[in-house]
């Protein structure tokens, strides 16, 4: 009985007949044909295909006379007048009027030193001097005053009047008094040099600039011993170092074998990495005549034709020597790429800029060939990156990913 009852609960398949609904086959049927559209064309744009490896470069800002520049090299700027001024007396440091970047002129005191010691040493020489000019008088006085008694007891023993004994003593006082007055102009002249040293001791003390320049560095304070040979312990041998900025010139080291692309006066441009933007004119003033065996170069030396308060000493530079001067137009800077950046699809010649990870297809116009670069004229601006290679791959906001060599 209990099989029979089961028997009847059984479910007889095939006299089922189920058939799902209409929409259901349309949205089976539709999703069969959408989804491998929408991954065909996810796909072609991008989306899902993988990032290409590519090379970049920069546009960059480019000037005009690297088309006709034979040589660069580096160097720095060095000051051709520079003196550590210091005392040629040891004392100390009692006043200092200047501190770094102070401009200063010829003959200005800039620091004091002690000087009491040889202050009265000059009262005691001009002392010395007037004393020397009163004794001067006096045995002057004492001339005149034999000279006439001379004069008398001459005349006297002409008329016999006299003996001639007398006459000899009045001569002897004559030639005594002017003997003294010799004696007394050289005590003067010699009272005189005293007073000159004593000035030039007391010059000593006061610590001018020799020439019209700028302070680099402050190399004594007020209360350090200045000494001329600085061998004492905690002496100072100078107390500022200065530089004249009208001297500035670049010194850079030219390899013997482009030596020859080199000669005097020969117009460069200088540009300093303190100062990127900026380009100065400049020309060769020197070839020093002797090479430096251990690096196979000479220095040359280019100064400065226009100068400028911001060129400082010791500056790095980059000297550009040039085959002709430049002219007016070839100072401004242009914006220039390689030209292997550049590439022509459809008749129009395009870059591909890179931007948030993908090359996007940029038309540009290109001028001048400027030495390795090419100009451009529109459509990129100096700064921009650029996809250099492979161009022939690329599509309009294709993913990149920048090679890492």
């Amino acid at each position: 009985m209990a099989s029979e009852e089961l028997a009847k609960l059984r479910i007889d398949k095939s006299k089922t007949n189920f058939r799902p609904p209409l929409r259901m086959k349309t949205i089976v049927w539709f999703a069969a044909l959408i989804i491998p559209l929408l991954f065909l064309s996810l796909y072609v744009s991008g989306l899902l295909s993988p990032a290409m490896s590519v090379k970049v470069a920069t546009i960059s800002q480019v000037y005009p006379y690297n088309s006709f520049s034979l040589l660069n090299a580096s160097g720095y700027v060095v000051a051709q007048r520079k003196a550590a001024v210091a005392s040629k007396t040891t004392s100390r440091l009692v006043w200092l009027g200047v501190e770094e970047g102070s401009r200063v002129k010829q003959g200005e005191i800039i620091a004091r030193l002690e000087g009491d010691d040889v202050a009265a040493t000059r009262k005691q020489a001009a002392a010395n001097l007037q004393v020397a000019v009163a004794n001067l008088e006096q045995v002057r006085a004492e001339l005149h005053d034999a000279t006439l008694a001379l004069g008398r007891q001459r005349e006297l023993l002409r008329q016999g009047i006299v003996a001639e004994a007398d006459f000899d003593v009045a001569e002897a006082r004559y030639k005594k008094a002017k003997a003294s007055v010799s004696g007394g102009e050289s005590s003067i002249a010699a009272a005189k040099a005293l007073l000159r040293g004593a000035d030039v001791a007391v010059e000593y003390t006061q610590i001018r600039a020799p020439f019209d320049a700028v302070v680099l560095t402050k190399n004594a304070y007020v209360g350090d011993i200045v000494t001329p040979l600085g061998a004492a312990a905690n002496a100072k041998a100078s107390v500022v170092t200065i530089a004249d900025l009208g001297s500035l010139q670049v010194e850079t080291d030219v390899s013997e074998s482009n030596l020859e692309k080199i000669k005097p006066s020969q117009p460069c441009e200088i540009q300093l990495d303190a100062l990127p933007e900026a380009r100065f004119s400049g020309r060769v003033h020197m070839i020093v005549p002797t090479a430096d065996r251990s690096k196979a170069t000479v220095m040359v030396k280019v100064r400065f034709v226009d100068q400028d308060r911001r060129i400082l000493p010791e500056m790095s530079a980059m000297v550009t020597f040039l085959s002709r001067p430049v002219s007016g137009l070839e100072k401004n800077p242009r914006t220039a790429v390689t030209p292997a950046a550049v590439t022509t699809r459809n008749g129009r010649k395009v870059i591909f800029l890179l931007q948030g990870g993908r090359a996007i297809e940029t038309p540009v116009k290109t001028g001048d060939k400027i030495g390795d670069f090419i100009e451009l004229t529109g459509g990129a601006k100096a700064g921009d990156k650029v996809v250099l290679k492979p161009l022939e791959k690329l599509k309009d906001g294709a993913k990149v990913r920048v090679a890492e060599n």
